[in-house]
């Protein structure tokens, strides 16, 4: 059975979409710690971080590496806090977080909530920034 994240790489289930390459894609979680909290998964179906190939490994982590810096140009912060958790969803995923604390990055947190005009708003700004970045 698909994963959820299946299920939105697909188009069968929205998302606010971030980025995309031929084998990752990107969108903003729908349940953030913070404003612009990422969600950077493989496209293939891979339910732990670190059976991923070495290829996929490097490239999955490239692509999280230009979405953070364009994170932390949309959503002032100190860093972008990355988490490989993986027990939430069966399928390979980093979170990235904009950070001020440590504790910003407790998943024991409450979660923030934003209407669906500034998630779109906040996909689109973080979008533009990596597409900036990335030609």
């Amino acid at each position: 059975m698909a994963s959820i994240f299946s299920k939105i790489i697909s188009g069968e289930i929205p998302c606010y979409k971030v980025a995309e390459t031929a084998n990752c894609f990107a969108f903003l979680d729908v349940k953030p710690l913070a404003k612009g909290h990422l969600l950077v998964v493989p496209k293939s179906e891979i339910d732990n971080f670190f059976d991923l190939g070495d290829e996929h490994y490097v490239e999955i982590n490239l692509f999280a590496k230009e979405l953070a810096k364009s994170l932390a140009l949309v959503v002032p912060c100190i860093k972008v806090g990355m988490a490989v958790i993986g027990l939430e969803v069966a399928h390979a995923h980093i979170h990235l977080v904009p950070i001020n604390k440590i504790s910003d990055l407790n998943f024991n947190n409450p979660r923030v909530e934003l209407d669906h005009a500034q998630m779109t708003a906040i996909a689109a700004a973080i979008a533009e920034e990596y597409e900036r970045g990335t030609k």
